[in-house]
């Protein structure tokens, strides 16, 4: 019987010759076989945004390698005159600190979130939103800052026109995805701290009793969030 058990419970072996190259190359359709449809339907819609995202970073990249019009320097554009004297890029090393530290706190919220312990699940996303809402807080000020020192989407006084555009518009769009990732935050920490994916009380990301996965998914939409900063950090504040 326990040979009978152990039988059945052991992995197929690699089928030999072409079926074991084929049975390679569709591992990945078995590695997503029981995937859940909300984490399934995040990863899609992260795929489809590293699309919309790219576009937009090599739209950035053909306007400033094209332009013969000198494009801002970026340690004088996003300078804070402190103590003195100009600091080049103190508030966007701030933001990038801010930003990577709320992903580590979202991994640690995961963590509890499968642990099944909600107060420090809560606590910590609750600690994510914030250092997002702090990161929105600090662009907003970025972006009043260049408004009254004359940048437009149609120009700017240091260089190149397109420079304002890309800006306004990249940076933008990142932000809008950062602010909504804080709502939903509270909403799932919300949900949360009221027992409902202990209960399986029924309702928005609530339907199944005893899954924390909405924690999860969250924080695959926010490391993304991340991730896209760094790649935006290194284009427009770095070259």
């Amino acid at each position: 019987m326990t040979e009978t058990t152990m039988t059945n419970t052991s992995p197929p072996a690699r089928p030999e010759g072409l079926q074991g190259i084929a049975a390679d190359w569709a591992s990945d359709q078995r590695a997503f076989k029981n995937v859940s449809w909300g984490k399934a339907m995040m990863w899609i819609f992260l795929l489809s945004d590293t699309f919309i995202f790219g576009c937009f970073l090599l739209s950035y990249m053909t306007a400033r390698m094209s332009t013969r019009v000198p494009w801002p320097n970026p340690s004088e554009v996003f300078a804070l005159h402190m103590f003195g004297r100009d600091i080049p890029l103190i508030l966007i090393a701030i933001m990038t600190f801010v930003l990577i530290s709320s992903s580590g706190t979202m991994a640690l919220a995961v963590n509890y979130g499968y642990r099944r312990d909600r107060r420090k699940t809560v606590i910590l996303m609750l600690l994510t939103a914030a250092l997002g809402a702090t990161f929105v807080g600090m662009q907003a000020f970025e972006w009043t800052k260049l408004i009254s020192e004359g940048v437009r989407p149609w120009g700017n006084p240091w260089g190149a026109a397109q420079f304002g555009s890309t800006f306004f518009m990249i940076t933008g769009f990142h932000g809008t995805h950062v602010t909504i990732g804080v709502i939903f935050l509270v909403i799932v920490a919300r949900k949360v701290w009221r027992g409902d994916y202990d209960t399986g009380a029924r309702g928005f990301f609530t339907s199944r009793r005893g899954n924390y996965e909405s924690v999860e998914v969250m924080g695959l939409y926010w490391h993304f969030v991340d991730l896209v900063w760094v790649f935006i950090f290194a284009f427009f504040y770095l070259w």
